[in-house]
């Protein structure tokens, strides 16, 4: 286990046993970065707690709290409250962290010591693997983006997993909030966009794999009326 480390990367899982050996090995395999990755089992029902153990046992810098069933705001909540590095990096189970990203997004922060959040660029994979399009943002187009404030002209970051931010700063604006069970992110980026500088980097060092299950997919209303309430 890392005694001191600069990136704590946090991710839910709830019955993700399929697609997440993929998942852990594009962070444990990032390279020039002292992390831990604090990963919250939400009540899986499949072989997900036993492959994080086993996933555990083998490599000190995997921390896992197993817990019932609580969503994914809540889970979020208590990865981000047991982090212990510097910045906290997003990874969401079934998508993919590419080669140097982490240390990439650590860059950003130590050569601008205003930016409290970055994003990088995000390639968007369909169920057969096959790539879909990519999204991505310039410098202070982020910044720009979450300083809207109608519902449809807010632009945040390309993706959940794309984004690291200052733990301090996560802190001080309140964190995630438990009362949003979709749109979480976007109420968080809304919020530390007031504290501090938010950069993106055009650099596309994530993938994000579509499902027909995932929240965007079938909560697709509700997130867009919780948009704009924040």
């Amino acid at each position: 286990m890392s005694t001191n480390p600069e990136v704590s990367v946090v991710m839910s899982v709830y019955n993700g046993a399929s697609n997440l050996t993929v998942t852990m090995d594009s962070i444990l395999s990032q390279e020039q970065v002292e992390l831990e990755f604090v990963v919250l089992n939400d009540g899986s029902t499949d072989k997900t707690g036993e492959i994080l153990d086993d996933y555990a046992r083998r490599d000190g810098r995997v921390r896992v709290i197993h817990q019932r069933n609580t969503g994914l705001t809540r889970a979020l909540i208590r990865g981000c409250a047991a982090a212990t590095g510097e910045f906290i990096a997003r990874q969401d189970a079934g998508d993919v962290s590419l080669p140097g990203r982490l240390a990439r997004q650590l860059d950003v922060f130590r050569k601008n010591s205003n930016v409290v959040m970055t994003s990088c660029g995000t390639r968007f994979v369909g169920p057969g693997n096959e790539v879909l399009y990519e999204a991505r943002q310039v410098g202070s187009e982020l910044h720009c983006g979450l300083q809207r404030v109608h519902a449809g002209r807010v632009i945040g970051p390309s993706s959940h997993t794309s984004v690291m931010f200052r733990r301090k700063s996560y802190e001080k604006v309140g964190g995630y909030r438990a009362e949003f069970d979709v749109a979480q992110d976007l109420d968080l980026w809304m919020r530390l966009v007031e504290v501090g500088e938010c950069w993106a980097t055009p650099d596309v060092l994530c993938e994000f794999h579509l499902n027909k299950n995932s929240i965007s997919a079938v909560r697709r209303h509700e997130q867009m009326r919780t948009t704009k309430i924040i």
